[in-house]
């Protein structure tokens, strides 16, 4: 059986870091960049649903977008909605 995951909504915040993408960058590889772990790409992605499609990993060069850096609790958010 299959359970549907709940991801959170991602407030922003002061310590929020902002970039601009360029060629080659992708969700994974950005979130091991910052979090030191491809699997939370899904932050990145949700933090930006706006400007980020949601069918590939690839990012178009030129795009604002922000990384989170409230990791843990975002991380405790996730886990407490998906019990």
């Amino acid at each position: 059986m299959f359970k549907t995951i709940k991801y959170p909504e991602i407030p922003l915040s002061i310590n929020d870091i902002y970039i601009i993408t360029s060629d080659n960058d992708r969700l994974d590889l950005l979130a091991n960049q910052f979090y030191n772990n491809v699997d939370y790409w899904w932050i990145i992605a949700n933090a930006n649903s706006n400007i980020i499609k949601r069918d590939g990993f690839v990012l178009k060069p030129g795009l604002e977008i922000r990384i989170p850096q409230n990791l843990q609790k975002i991380i405790e958010v996730f886990i407490e909605s998906n019990k």
